[in-house]
């Protein structure tokens, strides 16, 4: 074969569609010509490489294309369905959850479930985060939101006890918006964010209450609330899961009070705080 006839074989090469995008075309096709509906049964990675003419391992990696961009959900032993449409969340959005929701579709309903509040001794990047003192309380407050009644954030937040003392007698009110309570009872009202974003594994307790496999992924969204007056009242660690939803960012420049690296580990030195 001359240099120009294998220049020409590799254009040709290169011009073929790859192998598993076959895959991902026929399963769009299906999905298309059979109207399956989210939870529907595709057929098997057997029957789909019958039907593509390709190997397994090129069907698994069509799927895990699919699976990564939330159009398919494989459950091992069961089978492989047409995943519902990933809920879009605005987390730059002011206010509380549902504020921070996408708007298509129907209405979205929230719910929450309180499972701690108590005072804690914070680890040192809280601190900081929070400007206060070494020896200083904040109020750890965990909760699992709910939305359309699945469980799709759990959320741990600081909040200074100095600036919300008697937060642990409002259990009732932690059910709706922290922020809306923040700012009824305390004057605490959020002006903006700061706020770091990452993908990685689900933690025990993340899966246990977010009902994930073992090894799933999960959206990890730190941040922390400022007032008007660049206070910072509310340092936040947010649990998604990965496949669920879809992340919209519009925002201005950031005011950067906070490196990058001050954002990374929420983790509370041990010490219970006193006045529980």
């Amino acid at each position: 074969m001359s240099l120009l006839d294998a220049r020409e074989a590799g254009a040709a090469a290169a011009r073929r569609p790859l192998r598993y995008r076959r895959v991902i075309d026929l399963i769009e096709e299906i999905i298309a010509a059979e109207d399956l509906q989210p939870g529907s049964l595709l057929p098997t990675q057997k029957e789909l490489a019958e039907r593509a003419g390709v190997s397994l391992i090129t069907v698994r990696r069509a799927l895990q294309e699919l699976e990564r961009a939330g159009r398919v959900t494989g459950h091992q032993g069961v089978g492989t369905f047409v995943a519902r449409p990933r809920i879009v969340s605005a987390p730059t959005r002011r206010g509380g959850l549902l504020a921070t929701l996408g708007d298509r579709g129907a209405p979205r309903e929230v719910t929450t479930e309180l499972l701690e509040v108590r005072a804690v001794r914070p680890g040192a990047a809280a601190a900081r985060a929070l400007n206060l003192a070494a020896d200083a309380d904040a109020w750890r407050i965990v909760r699992l939101r709910r939305i359309d009644g699945r469980p799709m954030v759990f959320e741990r937040a600081h909040v200074p006890k100095a600036l919300a003392p008697s937060l642990n007698e409002h259990r009732g009110e932690l059910s709706d918006s922290l922020y809306s309570l923040l700012a009824r009872r305390y004057g605490l009202v959020d002006d903006y964010e700061e706020q770091y974003l990452e993908v990685g594994s689900a933690g025990a307790r993340e899966r246990r209450h977010l009902e994930l496999p073992s090894r799933a992924q999960i959206v990890r969204l730190r941040g922390v609330s400022f007032s008007a007056g660049d206070l910072p009242f509310d340092c936040f660690e947010q649990a998604y899961p990965a496949q669920e939803l879809a992340f919209f960012f519009s925002g201005r420049t950031s005011r950067r009070l906070l490196p990058a690296d001050e954002l990374d580990d929420w983790r509370d030195t041990g010490t219970e705080g006193r006045g529980r």
